[in-house]
Order: structure tokens, then C-alpha cells, then sequence
């Protein structure tokens, strides 16, 4: 079920390939790590030092529910109910003074409102959730909110989401991979490398009142908490916190910029410094075992 290494990757193509988002000024390097605004006036997150360098993301296990060949597309919902999301993720080069990476591959993966990931639809979200079948929207099984956009000379890229959902033993995230190195060819995306392969978190305020409004509120239980997630490590933007705009009513927009080393191909949990290997929970936090029918190791 792990991709570590790619030598060869084919995406196939839905609706065409989707352009960079203009507009979006990029995170700022440099001591003072000043930070750009994007054109929706949600505010990119700066990932700088104070030696003048720009932050290499922590990359962080895959989890169980990747699947292969994901569509390339910007609206990843196949009309899955809940509060719109926006993510917007700017690619950057930390070896290369910030400089955005133009034609990175950012796949995301992320479960529905009720927790359940498309292809894994018989795993258990935990709590009390209608079964999965009675979402009646006529989704694709195995498609549905996950995707692929390719970034254009900026190094944006922008996602149609809708806010996830939660199951047990996690806090709400959305999985991404950056790949780099491949090609377009006819609509598809073949070859390269992974170069980066983490999650993105979102504060617990964000959560709390999106799931009290339906179709979330039909998920019963209690979702875990930030700082109790056994993969979160705590370090902010640079272990995936995204800065967040917006209300239940009306939706949200996500941003994030992704430090990346395009040389380096990404070969497991925790490369890249990275936190939150995402086997054992911290202490006090919600047991360690999968939702059940869930493939093992971490969620």
C-alpha cells in the first residue's frame, strides 16, 4: 500500500489539467520571515529561519488509505456534502532562496464528513456514523476527495474540498504528497519522485463548529484533540498547521506553504526531520488501534 519511491506514476487526467493560482504572493524568506497574502486574503504561512533559509517540512507517515492513480482535477468532492474548503498550497524550493517549484505534483487524500475514506468505505470512523452506503450524493467509490493539481510557475496550487471529517484515534487532517521529476503526456502525470509525503492540520476551533451543523452533527462521539494526535508534532506550519479563514457558514480557505528539496526523494515516515512517526499515541492521548476494517499501521 506504500509508494516511498516512485519510478514510475501515472495520474489520470479528469476534466483537464488545472493551472496555478495567480495572485498568491509567497511566503517570505529571510531572517525577519515575513509573510505574502494570498488573493482571497487568507495569510500564507511563512516557513523561514533565522540564518535566512527557508524551512524543510517534516514529512511524516503516509498512513493506511492511499490509493494509487488518483484523478488529476481541482474539485475533488463528486458532490460529497459538507462545509466548503478551499486548500491552497504553495510548493517552495528550500534550497533555491524560496523560489517557487514550478510543475510539482500535490496529491491530497482526505476521509468524508462521516470519516469515511473512498475505497476503504467498510473501516469504522468510530462512535456512532450512518453507514457509508447511505450517502446518496453518487460518488465514486474510490475517488471520491482525492486528486491531484500540478503547480504552475508560481508554485500554487488550489483544491475544491470540503472540510473532513473525524475518526478515531485521529484529529482532522487531509493527507498530501508533493511529487516532482514526472511529465504531463497527454493529460497524464508519469514518473518522477515523491519528495515530500505529510498532513494537514487545522486548529480545533475549526472543528468544533463545523461538526455541530449536518451532515457531520450524524457522526456521534468525541473527535480527538490537536495536541493529542499521535502524528501532529507540535511544530506549527512546519509539521503542517495551516492558516485557516472563513466560518462554518460560508466555508473556508486553508493555506500553507510546503518547503520541499527537490533532489530528495522521500523514502519513509519521518524523512525530512520529521515528527510524528504516527506508531504509538502520546501518553494520555486516545488509543493507538485503527477504526475497525481499517488496514494496520498508522491512520
Amino acid at each position: 500500500m506504500y509508494e516511498n519511491g516512485v519510478s514510475r506514476r501515472k495520474v489520470l487526467a479528469a476534466g483537464g489539467a488545472a493551472a496555478g493560482v495567480a495572485g498568491l504572493a509567497l511566503a517570505g524568506c529571510g531572517a525577519e520571515g515575513t509573510t505574502g497574502a494570498s488573493s482571497a486574503g487568507a495569510s500564507a504561512t511563512a516557513s523561514s529561519s533565522g540564518s535566512g533559509q527557508c524551512v524543510l517540512m517534516s514529512s511524516v507517515t503516509e498512513g493506511p488509505y492511499y490509493l494509487d492513480d488518483a484523478l488529476v482535477r481541482k474539485d475533488i468532492t463528486e458532490g460529497k456534502q459538507g462545509v466548503p474548503l478551499t486548500v491552497r498550497l504553495t510548493v517552495q524550493d528550500t534550497t533555491e532562496s524560496c523560489g517557487p517549484v514550478a510543475g510539482a505534483a500535490v496529491e491530497i487524500w482526505h476521509c468524508d464528513a462521516w470519516g469515511y475514506y473512498s475505497g476503504y468505505t467498510t473501516a469504522s470512523p468510530g462512535g456512532q456514523a450512518p453507514a457509508e452506503s447511505e450517502d446518496t450524493s453518487g460518488a465514486d467509490d474510490k475517488t471520491y476527495l482525492r486528486g491531484y493539481q500540478i503547480a504552475g510557475d508560481d508554485g500554487v496550487v488550489e483544491f475544491t474540498t470540503i472540510y473532513p471529517g473525524w475518526y478515531t484515534p485521529r484529529v482532522t487532517h487531509i493527507h498530501v504528497k508533493v511529487h516532482t521529476g514526472g511529465k504531463r503526456d497527454d493529460g497524464t502525470y508519469e514518473g518522477g519522485k515523491v519528495n515530500y509525503t505529510g498532513q494537514l492540520f487545522f486548529e480545533d476551533s475549526y472543528g468544533e463548529a463545523v461538526y455541530k451543523v449536518s451532515p457531520y452533527s450524524r457522526h456521534v462521539g468525541t473527535p480527538t484533540a490537536l495536541d493529542d494526535d499521535m502524528v501532529y508534532a507540535g511544530g506549527g506550519a512546519k509539521d503542517g498547521l495551516t492558516t485557516v479563514t472563513g466560518d462554518a457558514d460560508t466555508g473556508y480557505v486553508a493555506t500553507l506553504t510546503l518547503g520541499i528539496d527537490p533532489a530528495t526523494e522521500n523514502t519513509g515516515a519521518g524523512d525530512g526531520g520529521g515528527g510524528g512517526g504516527g506508531g504509538t499515541p502520546p501518553s494520555g492521548g486516545p488509543g493507538g488501534t485503527p477504526p475497525s476494517g481499517a488496514p494496520g499501521d498508522a491512520p
